[in-house]
């Protein structure tokens, strides 16, 4: 009876922990590129040039809470609440404070010659999908992963570029054809959704 006990409790241990090392749907998180060190940020500022849609950005400050954003499936995907992220997923990312979606299309960016502009856009189309590119099976919490444009192929990153008013200070994220560090991302802090609805903070900066 006790090995019975030993062996199920032994499973559901490992279960918890392997939810606890990976990024799920339905949490809501801030992201942090690895090179400039900024979370990925929106507000309800529009571009002054190319698509006049909802601005993105990095912010260097980390309590802002306009740099949550909740993890969803592609348009019309089925996926569970709490279901681990595998890395090959088309996924949308929703500006929790906004509604909008992470977006991007053919306009250039509005700093950096030659890349693509990245903005929010709420009425949704595929140019909110994103594919996560991972080196492991699953999109890690302690590992980087690089978010792939679907409809156009550039990847999610920053441009070293700086913002003057009226956002000064934050940093221009674009979207790149050659994806260097600058397109790294890792997931912080957030609430991470684990089956059966439970939750879980992580408040690593």
């Amino acid at each position: 009876m006790w090995m019975i006990f030993n062996i199920i409790y032994f499973f559901f241990l490992t279960a918890c922990a392997t939810y606890d090392e990976t990024v799920t749907y339905s949490s809501v998180i801030k992201l942090k590129n690895i090179q400039e060190g900024v979370r990925l940020h929106s507000h309800d500022i529009k571009y002054g040039s190319g698509s006049g849609q909802q601005s993105v950005t990095g912010m260097i400050d980390l309590d802002d809470v306009n740099s949550h954003w909740q993890i969803l499936a592609a348009m019309n995907a089925s996926y569970k609440r709490g279901q681990t992220v595998k890395c090959g997923d088309l996924i949308r990312l929703k500006h929790t404070s906004t509604g909008c979606f992470l977006h991007s299309h053919l306009f250039s960016a509005p700093l950096s010659n030659g890349n693509q502009e990245i903005s929010c856009f709420t009425e949704g189309d595929t140019g909110d999908h994103w594919v996560v590119v991972c080196n492991t099976d699953e999109w890690l919490r302690d590992g980087s992963v690089k978010l792939k444009h679907k409809d156009t192929g550039k990847y999610l990153a920053t441009s070293g570029h700086q913002y003057s008013r009226p956002i000064s200070g934050q940093r221009e994220v674009v979207g790149v054809s050659s994806p260097g560090n600058s397109a790294l991302w890792r997931s912080m802090e957030g609430i991470y959704m684990l089956p059966k609805q439970q939750q879980y903070r992580h408040d690593e900066f």
